[in-house]
């Protein structure tokens, strides 16, 4: 079974989760794989957890997509390490990990329309 997990940096205001949390909503009901959310850092669950949920419900290949606009010290060096240890601790899965999802050329043309309508749209 595969499995996504969106990898978000985390906070300390609980409103801050809202729009991954949206993100993986649409997920679960677009996509037919297992979809999870987890957090780098203030927030639960964090990767490891996320894993092992998804290890318990039968998952063996997993995904993480990190929702980070750039490739910054946390997708670069942090993300790689975490994966190292679960791919460890989880032999027989297969764990792989994208780039930042707003590397992508589609991602980066929506962000920049919504600037462009934002901008537009003020009195």
């Amino acid at each position: 079974m595969q499995a996504i997990i969106l990898f978000a940096h985390g906070a300390r205001d609980p409103a801050w989760a809202r729009p991954f949390e949206a993100m993986a909503a649409h997920l679960r009901h677009t996509s037919p794989h297992r979809i999870d959310l987890a957090f780098l850092e203030l927030m639960q669950p964090g990767l490891e957890a996320a894993v092992e949920t998804q290890v318990q419900a039968g998952c063996d290949q997993i995904t993480v997509v990190p929702v980070f606009l750039g490739a910054g010290g946390h997708v670069r060096r942090d993300l790689p390490a975490l994966i190292d240890t679960l791919r460890s601790r989880y032999p027989t899965i297969t764990l792989r990990a994208t780039c930042a999802v707003g590397e992508s050329p589609e991602v980066m043309a929506a962000l920049a329309d919504a600037a462009l309508r934002l901008a537009t749209e003020l009195p």
